[in-house]
């Protein structure tokens, strides 16, 4: 296969990266430091990373911001944050994306659990994740005939829990093998329109 993971280098992508890149071809698009470089902010830098990386069989994104702050602190300007960058990033993503997979392809986004469990200044997050998740299943109705559109939703996992887990008092972490598993039930499985949840 031909895989395309945008934020493949990030806690999350490079996981999954590493366990395609043994046997797949692995197009790893960043903000910097990619194969291909991508702002998926700019639908113009969506386009030129489509563009420059030709067909694939599979697109995957791990990427994507949203502003982390007290829900009355938060200006109009820090939602729209996760608006261009998680929410119309991941959108532009499939709108352009479809266009550029090959036959019985597919399309993987990603969220979290802040979709469905919220935690303190995650207004915007949570969001923008539910947005994403009702997107899905929506689009997935009306993409063309043999491509596939998922979203995997993530609890806090084990690679970044130290760093988060003030954050998510008495969550699990998730094993990043269960991590690796959403991914890959979502690009080999024939599921569509799908929110792929691991929360414990």
């Amino acid at each position: 296969m031909k895989l395309l993971i945008i934020g493949g280098n990030g806690t999350i992508g490079s996981t999954v990266t590493e366990h395609y890149k043994a046997n797949n071809n692995v197009i790893v698009a960043a903000r910097t430091n990619g194969d291909v470089n991508v702002d998926i902010a700019n639908s113009n830098s969506i386009k030129a990373m489509f563009q420059e990386v030709g067909k694939v069989d599979a697109i995957v994104c791990i990427a994507g911001e949203a502003k982390w702050a007290p829900f009355n602190e938060l200006t109009e300007d820090d939602y729209y944050i996760g608006l261009k960058s998680k929410l119309m990033g991941q959108v532009n993503i499939v709108r352009i994306g479809k266009d550029y997979l090959n036959e019985n392809g597919s399309i993987t986004l990603s969220t979290g659990i802040l979709a469905d469990d919220p935690v303190l200044k995650t207004a915007s997050a949570a969001m923008v994740n539910g947005g994403i998740h009702s997107f899905v299943k929506a689009a997935a109705l009306e993409i063309p005939t043999g491509t596939r559109l998922n979203v995997v939703s993530l609890g806090m996992v084990e690679a970044a829990y130290d760093k988060y887990k003030g954050y998510f008092p008495g969550h699990n972490p998730i094993p990043m093998r269960k991590v690796v598993n959403a991914y890959i039930r979502s690009i080999e499985g024939k599921i569509n329109g799908k929110v792929i949840r691991h929360y414990e």
